[in-house]
């Protein structure tokens, strides 16, 4: 007798649990969202990406053609795949104390996962992810960066 109550709970269960589904459903279908699919790539020139898209990292520069990456290298161990690398060297300055200079701050982006890690971590605010996504390329070299130059520079002959 205990299973057959049991049984029949279950499904009266089940049956409220399909019943505040469709509810929340029912009510998107005559509360439609004024949101309006956007028709890429008819409106690229229109079309506007929202904040939080994570599209690929960039550095930015001021107008002096400067940037803040101090060289540290945490972006790159924070990098999961691999797709940072940081080139410095050592420089000695007027005062005779070494200083580390950012000499190529490497960007793969074939391999980034996108995963904003490297932004995250960096202690300087150097890197952002920027909103670009159109990389479709024919040669996967086209999507090696240098992002310390400014319009970040594509690498040749680097795969």
């Amino acid at each position: 007798m205990k299973s057959i109550i049991k049984y029949f709970a279950e499904i009266f269960h089940g049956v409220i649990a399909l019943v505040q589904g469709m509810r929340v459903t029912g009510y998107y279908f005559f509360h439609p969202k004024t949101i309006v699919t956007q028709q890429y790539p008819e409106n690229r020139a229109t079309l506007k990406m929202f904040e939080n898209f994570k599209g690929e990292v960039i550095m930015p520069h001021n107008e002096k053609n400067e940037h803040k990456c101090t060289a540290c290298g945490i972006c790159e161990m924070n990098c999961p795949n691999g797709s940072i690398e940081i080139l410095s060297k050592m420089v000695v300055q007027e005062d005779g104390k070494k200083k580390k200079v950012l000499e190529k701050h490497i960007y793969h982006l074939g391999m980034c996962t996108f995963c904003n890690l490297c932004v995250k971590t960096c202690p300087s605010n150097a890197i952002v992810m920027g909103n670009d996504f159109e990389h479709a390329v024919f040669n996967r070299a086209k999507l090696t960066k240098v992002l310390n130059q400014p319009g970040s520079i594509l690498m040749k002959g680097v795969e």
